[in-house]
């Protein structure tokens, strides 16, 4: 993903939507809430179009780390059974043709943990952008409504700077609508807090899922290469 656009998105997530909705009574409008809904929606789609790119690049990445990787592992064996056989010549390029799959291999890997890191990333942040989004969205039904109120009883206009000055005016029904939306947003900022904590505790299984995978894979090559090194050692007996 472009820096530029992440630097979007962290600008919009860390946005204080206590004060949109303070501006937005104080200029008796919605148009602030409305020019955040709509740079969260652009912004929403672009990041969407850069994380199935990046998705698709770290799969496209690490199925070539798995090819080579793959090779490497059956060179390896090689290797082993050729040096056994006392082939040292093929055992030698053999060698050569391995240290060249395994630097690419690893080459692979590291790309594409990168890119898987950085999809991560891109996930957490937009989660958080829908939670914000969805809050000012309810938000900006909300304010209207106070706005509404506001005018019915008619609140002079300088008494409408912010929720604490409506709060100040001794208009109780007022008073209550704002303080209810400053508990929606708070709870909107808990619920977002929760969900990447969840998305965090996942990430952390599938990465020790992954850990134990390999360890076994790795104990599964060791294992190949010793049946090859005795299958070998039993065809060079029968030789004799």
């Amino acid at each position: 993903m472009a820096q530029s656009i992440f630097q979007k998105i962290q600008t919009l997530i860390t946005a204080n939507l206590h004060a949109m909705v303070d501006q937005a009574i104080s200029n008796n409008s919605v148009a602030v809430l409305d020019q955040y809904i709509r740079q969260a929606e652009q912004n929403l789609g672009e990041l969407e179009q850069s994380l199935i790119t990046v998705k698709s690049q770290a799969k496209t990445l690490k199925r070539k780390y798995e090819n080579f990787q793959r090779e490497a592992d059956t060179l390896d064996q090689q290797i082993d059974a050729l040096l056994n056989l006392g082939k040292d010549d093929l055992a030698m390029a053999a060698q050569s043709d391995y240290n060249t799959k395994f630097d690419l291999a690893e080459e692979y890997r590291q790309q594409y943990l990168l890119q898987e890191t950085e999809s991560v990333k891109m996930a957490e942040a937009r989660l958080k952008l829908e939670t914000r989004l969805r809050s000012i969205r309810r938000e900006r039904e909300h304010v209207l409504g106070l706005l509404e109120l506001a005018k019915t009883k008619e609140i002079a206009a300088k008494t409408m700077k912010s929720l604490d000055a409506l709060q100040g005016t001794g208009d109780v029904d007022v008073a209550n609508v704002a303080d209810r939306i400053r508990q929606r947003l708070d709870r909107a900022d808990a619920e977002m807090e929760m969900r990447s904590e969840r998305l965090g505790s996942q990430m952390d299984a599938i990465l020790q899922k992954d850990q134990l995978t390999d360890q076994l894979a790795e104990r599964k090559r060791r294992l190949a290469i010793r049946q090859a090194t005795e299958e070998a050692k039993k065809d060079m007996l029968k030789k004799g």
